[in-house]
């Protein structure tokens, strides 16, 4: 009798937990996207505390559903029953709920509102400008506030991930990698065309943008099943029918709530400077050029050659997980124009991918930093770094990364104080305002590889007045050559803009300096080109 007690409580106990994972762990049409969220977020928070930093909780605001309406201005009430402009005839579905999320966002969670306005202006412009590309309503702009608030660092308790909170499944089915070095859920740019994508497909499927994005937040195939099962026409038609479906069938709470919430935060957005937000300022996105990263490349390393801290590096690109880019695989990062020309000098350096003979390693009972780095020969301090973790206590079960070979900082600092020195004291030439390594090695035909070299150079900055040793690379007398090359004049070109063209493509073209362009033409890092403008160049 006892042990038949027993095992109705362990039963009941069971049946509880189960309960809870099915609330926290929204199940997609073929089940797979909550086992594999359940694994993912498992692994966030085993390997989190050794290799993962900048990860961040969903903002509680988001998971909230208000109950009571809030009391609205005349002029909040104008706003609400107002349609300027939104494509989606909202005013005809005024619920009860639009009304409370309407509230919700204007007044008790107006500051968290306004945190996610400035949040987004790095990454409005982008993703409106996908939409246009893809012929898509500019109102998807606003999915990002209602599934992250446009934090693209965010992490769900389903492990849902990134600004447009993609589970593993989805976002692997939509061309995005989901694994221990990367989740390009987090890169905001290439997760954005995935969501485009998933929302094109899904509006096709269900031929109204209201059931799209239900499916979005519930899967196509429960909204196809509910909307089957009722004989509903609509969303708004679905969820007065959704008491009619089995318990297990029926839309959840924020489902329901999902496109209410979505209608309410449009209607702010277009009303901004109507309710007392602080407008988006659309000149400020982030200006960047993506780069092609080998497998196994230090992205350490890669970050001090652009004279960037990891913390900035690591800002432009959330979805590297690793200070490593996987090995055998090619991935996407993210610079200033500025930095562009540094960060192809080091990518062709055989130094920048010291880390490709890589071994993932299970941290074993009676493991510590000491004997694993006394195993494989590598500095703790290195394995740390790596690894980015400060604290001496390591946990068995988690993972950690062993580099191949070589230290990023060793390997950052070696080889230059000695070769400068050298070089300084045969030097032949200085530096002039607007010189590039580019622009001088093409002036006296030798490679910036070599140049770089003679000089003891890692990186491609230049100072006015530093002194430079060039190579006689056609057998005559080094001064003669600089002498001749420094009776040559600088001549204007004046350049017309052609489409894809930036500051920094143009500036690589005539070899000169991205500062330099910038001085000559008044512009500054957020100056817009367009296709026919005329811009000042000075070649010589």
């Amino acid at each position: 009798m006892l042990k038949s007690f027993r095992l109705i409580a362990l039963l009941a106990l069971f049946a509880l937990f189960a309960g809870c994972t099915a609330k926290t762990a929204p199940v997609n049409e073929d089940g797979l996207d909550a086992k594999v969220g359940a694994v993912l977020e498992s692994e966030v928070a085993a390997d989190g505390e050794v290799a993962e930093s900048g990860i961040e909780p969903l903002d509680p605001e988001l998971e909230a559903a208000p109950q009571d309406a809030e009391q609205l201005t005349p002029e909040e009430e104008e706003v609400l029953l107002s349609s300027n402009g939104i494509l989606f005839n909202l005013d005809e579905h005024e619920t009860k709920e639009v009304q409370q999320y309407f509230g919700f966002f204007t007044h008790k969670a107006r500051k968290t509102f306004d945190r996610w306005l400035k949040r987004s202006e790095p990454f409005l412009p982008y993703v409106r400008q996908v939409l246009s590309e893809n012929n898509m309503p500019q109102d998807l702009a606003m999915l990002p506030f209602a599934e992250s608030g446009y934090n693209a660092w965010a992490y769900s308790r389903a492990g849902a991930a990134g600004m447009w909170q993609f589970m593993p499944f989805t976002g692997r089915k939509f061309g995005l990698r989901v694994d221990w070095w990367v989740d390009e859920r987090r890169d905001p740019y290439k997760s954005t065309k995935a969501a485009v994508k998933y929302l094109n497909v899904l509006h096709e499927m269900f031929g109204d943008w209201y059931l799209a994005l239900a499916a979005y937040n519930a899967g196509e195939g429960k909204i196809g099943r509910a909307l089957k099962k009722t004989g509903s026409k609509d969303f708004f038609d679905l969820t007065k029918n959704n008491h009619k479906l089995s318990r297990r069938a029926r839309l959840r709470t924020e489902t329901k709530n999902y496109v209410p919430k979505f209608i309410a935060i449009s209607k702010i957005f277009k009303n901004l400077d109507e309710l007392g937000f602080t407008n988006i300022n659309w000149e400020n996105g982030i200006q960047f050029e993506t780069v092609k990263v080998p497998g196994g490349t230090d992205l350490l390393a890669l970050a001090k050659a652009c004279g960037m801290k990891w913390s900035e590096f690591h800002k432009l690109n959330p979805h590297f997980r690793r200070q490593v880019s996987p090995p055998n695989a090619v991935i996407n990062a993210y610079l200033p124009e500025r930095v562009m020309a540094d960060a192809a000098d080091y990518l062709e350096s055989p130094n920048s991918r010291p880390f490709a003979g890589y071994k993932r390693y299970k941290i074993r009972n009676g493991d510590s930093w000491y004997r694993i780095a006394r195993r494989y020969g590598v500095p703790v301090a290195v394995l740390k770094s790596v690894n980015n973790h400060k604290s001496n206590l390591i946990r068995p079960g988690h993972y950690i990364m062993i580099p191949g070979k070589g230290s990023s900082k060793s390997l950052y600092a070696s080889g230059t104080s000695k070769t400068r020195r050298t070089a300084q004291s045969r030097a032949n030439y200085r530096v002039r305002k607007g010189d590039t390594l580019w622009s001088i090695a093409s002036r006296y035909q030798v490679s910036v590889k070599t140049l770089k070299r003679s000089n003891g150079l890692y990186s491609s900055r230049l100072r006015i007045g530093q002194k430079l040793f060039i190579p006689d690379n056609n057998a005559r007398s080094s001064a003669r050559s600089v002498a001749k090359a420094e009776n040559v004049k600088q001549q204007m070109v004046k350049y017309r803009v052609r489409r894809g063209d930036n500051l920094w493509k143009i500036a690589r073209r005539f070899g000169v300096k991205v500062s330099a362009l910038m001085e000559w033409n008044r512009l500054n890092s957020k100056s817009i080109l367009r296709p026919g403008d005329r811009i000042k160049v000075y070649v010589q």
